[in-house]
């Protein structure tokens, strides 16, 4: 059982790794709907400033797409699941994109052709067919990417109303663990702040790493330690954070 309520952070320890959507931001119908808000860069620019720096963004969205809805407010991030890498000096490793994905890349788009309402998201590394709009796709859909990954041996990535297949290998705790190694979150307190379950491994990540998550959304079964009810719980309590006085080197 998680505690629905984060504890204040440690102001000299603590470096937070943030998801995007249903974190940061809610769900819409079109992921590229979700754009940059006032309150948003303000909010991580105040972060950024509050811890000092150990501030990053980790996302199922390419570094890219993550970038236009930031503002450019958070240099360190990575993006499709941790197969994009920029550190918080703005050095960035990408991963190949595996080659079974042009094979998707053409299934998909014939299956959207013949469905208009399922929208294809393409982030170079992986794929998305999004069946929020038309939920009674979902089974297409998620046949489709199934039928890629044993076809193609790209990788399946379980995620909220969509199916997606992507490069195999890193995740999101990959990627918490890869910034915990390096400035300025080295020697850091991970709190990871997410809703999905591709967020599971870096709660797990955070834990073994001495810190701990915090669940947005409703209870369930979870590495989180803690949970907020919804995104509006997140912006309030990381403004509450924000406005504090700086952390001290």
């Amino acid at each position: 059982m998680t505690l629905s309520l984060p504890p204040p952070p440690d102001l000299n320890r603590t470096a937070l790794f943030l998801d995007i959507d249903g974190t940061l931001a809610e769900f819409k119908r079109r992921p590229e709907e979700v754009g940059p808000t006032p309150r948003l860069t303000t909010l991580l620019q105040g972060l950024a400033r509050r811890l000092n720096g150990r501030l990053a963004v980790i996302s199922g969205r390419a570094l890219a797409d993550m970038d236009r809805i930031t503002a450019g407010a958070v240099i360190a991030a990575s993006g499709v699941h941790g197969l994009e890498h920029r550190d918080a000096q703005g050095r960035t490793a990408t991963a190949a994109p595996h080659p079974g994905l042009e094979r998707a890349r053409v299934e998909f788009r014939r299956l959207v052709q013949a469905h208009p309402a399922l929208l294809l998201e393409d982030k170079g590394l992986g794929l998305v067919l999004h069946y929020r709009a038309v939920p009674e796709l979902a089974e297409l859909a998620n046949a489709a990417a199934q039928r890629m990954v044993d076809e193609t041996g790209v990788a399946l990535q379980k995620g909220d109303m969509m199916a997606e297949v992507r490069t195999p290998g890193r995740n999101k705790g990959d990627a918490l663990r890869t910034f915990m190694a390096e400035p300025p979150f080295q020697g850091g307190a991970p709190v990871f702040i997410g809703d999905d379950l591709t967020d599971e491994s870096a709660f797990e990540a955070a834990r073994d790493l001495g810190g701990h998550g915090v669940l947005v959304g409703p209870q369930r079964e979870t590495a989180a330690s803690f949970r907020l009810n919804g995104v509006a719980a997140v912006l309030d309590w990381l403004e509450a954070f924000a406005a504090g006085p700086k952390s001290t080197p």
